[in-house]
């Protein structure tokens, strides 16, 4: 007898698991963004008895990612969840910024439910693209994460289930592109069984009850804009003036070492704090986080990279209403 809530809700959004090369020896030479959500389930025959829908929210390259489109897909993503037959959900997503999208994702919504994005490193025209694997796998997490109770927003790749605010791409062109950082990955595929850690808690993630939900109901073109910037040999703090006179109002650097700053880049940094631009230091190192004494007076981002502080930064700065 089918489970009241055994559905899966399939979102496409592009990327490379949508793409298409003119060759399928060719894995480079491919355009993203190509194929339907409709057609990337057709060519998963394991999937054929599954209750599935699916729904094509956007059709990018995920380098192309937008605020506009974060703010759709997470409402579409909500709307899903509400339903009462609806066991999980599955967003088909490019890889490029996947794990920006995850974690945005949890902090608007900490969903009680599994939200599992998934995509590809080669197109699915490739003669060993690994797309369909991926989809499979990636609804295999969802129905067996809402029947074990688990929840929260987190990323399958390659056989591994990464969570939203460990999630990171590590290489530009390996099957195997995705981890977690200095943590374990949540769980691992194997065959048709998702095994995971013997602490169920292991597997939630730990921002499921601190959500910002502002951003589904305000306008992007009010959203607070908050900008990167990098610390280097020779850096200068004109970048950050420059930033400051355009009206950004929050700055994430990517600090060198254990947090440090190049002295002028950190002056202009502890200026631009003192007027009133929100200032985080994040790592530009990919593994561990800053530690203390470096750069006092500049507040740290904790384990999150830059690109994950960025969007915690911005949602923090969001008023709670609508323009």
């Amino acid at each position: 007898m089918q489970n009241s809530t055994s559905l899966i809700v399939v979102l496409g959004t592009g990327g490379t698991i949508a793409g298409t090369a003119p060759s399928s020896a060719d894995d480079s030479a491919y355009t993203a963004a190509q194929l339907s959500v409709v057609q990337l389930l057709a060519a998963v025959p394991e999937l054929a008895g599954v209750p599935i829908e699916s729904e094509q929210v956007a059709q990018v390259d995920s380098k192309d990612m937008s605020h506009a489109i974060w703010k759709a897909l997470a409402l579409r993503v909500a709307h899903h969840l509400a339903r009462e037959e609806v066991a999980g959900i599955v967003i088909t997503h490019g890889t490029d910024t996947l794990e920006e999208t995850a974690f945005f994702l949890q902090l608007v919504l900490a969903p009680a439910k599994p939200v599992v994005l998934t995509g590809a490193m080669r197109p699915a025209t490739s003669s060993q693209a690994d797309g369909p694997g991926n989809l499979r796998d990636a609804v295999l997490v969802a129905r067996e994460s809402g029947r074990a109770g688990r929840a929260g927003v987190v990323a399958v790749m390659a056989g591994k289930v990464h969570g939203a605010r460990q999630v990171r791409k590590a290489h530009p062109t390996w099957l195997e592109a995705f981890d977690s950082g200095d943590a374990d990955p949540l769980a691992v595929v194997q065959g048709s069984s998702v095994i995971w850690p013997a602490d169920p808690a292991k597997s939630l993630e730990a921002d499921a009850n601190a959500p910002f939900p502002a951003a589904l109901i305000r306008d992007v073109a009010h959203w607070p804009r908050v900008e990167i910037i990098v610390s280097h040999a020779g850096a200068s703090g004109g970048v950050v003036r420059t930033l400051c006179a355009d009206g950004v109002q929050g700055l994430v650097v990517a600090a060198t070492g254990n947090g440090t700053l190049h002295h002028e880049l950190e002056a202009a940094l502890l200026t631009a704090q003192a007027e009133g631009v929100a200032v985080r230091r994040s790592a530009r190192c990919g593994d561990g986080r800053v530690l203390p004494p470096a750069a006092q007076g500049l507040p740290g981002a904790g384990d999150l990279s830059p690109v994950k502080a960025r969007i915690e930064l911005m949602l923090a700065l969001m008023p709670p209403g609508p323009p």
